[in-house]
């Protein structure tokens, strides 16, 4: 091989490690937003706590949906809205909605049924959030605080703001998402729906 070869091949290396370093820490960057964001209690005076579903074992929460409940029930409790709104639909074959399963789990622990609101239909964050923005419109409901888990707020308040939602967002302060395992396969989740999210909104 000649030495101008060589050197071609070289050149074309090195850009190639460049141009991994680039795409690593871009990915670093973004998984740090998202962590970062998770940690960030940004809860004000609103006109309505959104709670995202999660999934529901017929009458119950799940553990991960219990927690988003709760911390949207002690929101709701220090006076930061006076509104609480479920969401969640159908799981497969499921006899109760998620948001059902909320409402339940609200109204027995003292919250009286005027400050509950629900939808039943959606089944994926964006839809969440699509019905929820329905329900702030029927009722005059201008403010949100969006509540769910912490590697999972980033999302939520990006989808939050493409709909036009007017949102803040308040992560549960505990999760169930607790080995490293399990934290690392969600944050690597969040980083893949952040450039899917992406794209779709470019396309």
């Amino acid at each position: 091989m000649s030495a101008g070869r060589r050197r071609r091949g070289a050149g074309w290396g090195t850009w190639l490690l460049r141009l991994l370093l680039l795409a690593l820490l871009w990915l670093l960057g973004v998984a740090a937003w998202i962590a970062w964001t998770g940690q960030r209690d940004q809860a004000a005076p609103a006109d309505v706590i959104i709670v995202l579903g999660a999934a529901a074992y017929h009458k119950n929460p799940s553990p991960v949906f219990k927690e988003r409940i709760r911390h949207g029930l002690d929101l709701y409790q220090r006076g930061y809205a006076p509104v609480l709104l479920f969401t969640g639909g159908y799981g497969n074959g499921a006899p109760f909605a998620e948001s059902q399963v909320a409402r339940t789990y609200a109204l027995q622990h003292g919250i009286p049924d005027s400050a509950i609101l629900i939808e039943a239909v959606s089944r994926n964050t964006q839809q969440n959030l699509v019905q929820a923005r329905r329900l702030m419109q029927e009722h005059n409901l201008h403010r949100a605080i969006v509540v769910s888990d912490p590697l999972h707020m980033s999302r939520a308040l990006r989808l939050s703001r493409r709909l036009g939602i007017d949102a803040v967002g308040s992560p549960t302060p505990s999760t169930r998402f607790r080995t490293v395992q399990t934290q690392w396969k969600f944050l690597l989740q969040e980083v893949y729906f952040f450039h899917r999210d992406l794209v779709l909104h470019a396309a």
